[in-house]
């Protein structure tokens, strides 16, 4: 297993910074996910490390080495690309084998190390047959197996599930955790998807406009954002961010969110600051919350039933609120109900930076 280092990493497109400096260490064995919008510099990143793209400066050390300038091939790298890049004339036993080949590895070897990849990944049955005759999952499990026959140091990967349907992509989420256990490998995964990030990194690294924004495990960056952009982008439905302007008096904070008032205890960190951006993850909000509660009233614009839960969007005399409460099969279109938050969930950021302001 090898780790990978990226140092004062910089690349430039003209006049245009797609990564900035970024400097980040993915542990040997460690699966960690960049995420982030279209345009976040994550792909940038991936490919730098692949040896696609040129480095404007910095260092990519895989091990000890530094590869920033060594050419793709010799970087002992393997690379599952979004659209599968199968060689469509060769059945789907030559496409596994095809890199073997090229090392000139004797045949009955490559055959042996073929079948039981293609075992490994389900898909033994389906070696004879060409990539077009397979269905997206199979392809994607092909690409896979032809990326696990390199043996490389390490595993990139560019948003590999894009193309399949949400089922399907589930599923296949669920295979590469399993393959990643199995293999005990270093692996970089690009995705803009924050749930697949959440559900499949051991530590996920959040871009935005070519910076790193915050890295961490997936339940310390939801939990414990450094920013609203971060608090913003990941969680689904996302957080609710309002703009307001704090006063105080009586012992409390209040928050004025357009025609909207918003009360915290006095200690609250919105305090620090004399305009906020309040933060409150939807699935916080509950109905008929307690005294001492940051509260909402409004009037239900739409109920989604979703089974297990309910995720209602609500009008108030500002901005629209979403929740994600249990289960309430009376909420109705047109009914106005108040909703509240425990303070200690509402999160504050400044208005200028969007840093997070913490007690």
């Amino acid at each position: 297993m090898t780790d990978v280092r990226l140092q004062n990493l910089t690349k430039k497109f003209g006049e245009v910074i797609a990564v900035d400096a970024i400097d980040l260490t993915i542990n040997s064995g460690e699966l960690v996910v960049l995420v982030g919008p279209s345009g976040c510099g994550k792909t940038t990143s991936l490919r730098m490390i692949a040896g696609l793209e040129e480095v404007t400066s910095g260092q990519i050390l895989i091990g000890e080495r530094d590869v920033a300038r060594v050419h793709a091939k010799d970087r002992n790298v393997a690379m599952v690309f979004q659209s599968y890049a199968l060689y469509p004339h060769m059945s789907v036993a030559q496409n596994l084998g095809f890199a073997l080949k090229l090392r000139k590895m004797p045949r009955d070897e490559i055959d042996r190390r073929v079948q039981k990849v293609a075992t490994t990944l389900g898909i033994a049955e389906v070696l004879p047959r060409k990539p077009k005759t397979l269905s997206g999952g199979q392809q994607q499990r092909v690409a896979l197996g032809r990326a696990i026959m390199r043996d490389p140091a390490v595993f990139l990967f560019d948003e590999p599930l894009s193309n399949l349907d949400a089922k399907l992509r589930t599923a296949m989420r669920a295979e590469l955790i399993r393959l990643h256990h199995r293999l005990e490998a270093t692996m970089i995964y690009v995705t803009h998807d924050q749930v697949e990030a959440m559900t499949m990194g051991d530590r996920i690294v959040v871009m935005n406009e070519g910076e790193i924004q915050q890295s961490g495990t997936p339940l310390e960056v939801y939990d414990d954002p450094d920013n609203a952009f971060v608090a913003g982008f990941i969680g689904s439905p996302a957080m609710n961010l309002f703009d307001g302007r704090v006063t105080s008096g009586n012992g409390a904070l209040s928050v004025a969110v357009d025609g909207l008032a918003i009360s915290l205890p006095a200690s609250h960190p919105a305090g620090r600051a004399g305009s906020v951006q309040l933060g409150i993850r939807p699935e916080f909000l509950e109905l008929d919350p307690p005294e001492g509660w940051a509260t909402i009233d409004g009037r239900l614009e739409v109920v989604e039933h979703l089974g297990a839960e309910t995720i209602v969007s609500l009008f108030t005399s500002g901005p629209e609120v979403t929740a994600r409460i249990k289960r309430n099969d009376a909420l109705r279109h047109g009914t106005t109900i108040r909703i509240g938050a425990d303070p200690a969930y509402v999160l504050a950021f400044d208005s200028a930076s969007g840093d997070r302001l913490r007690a």
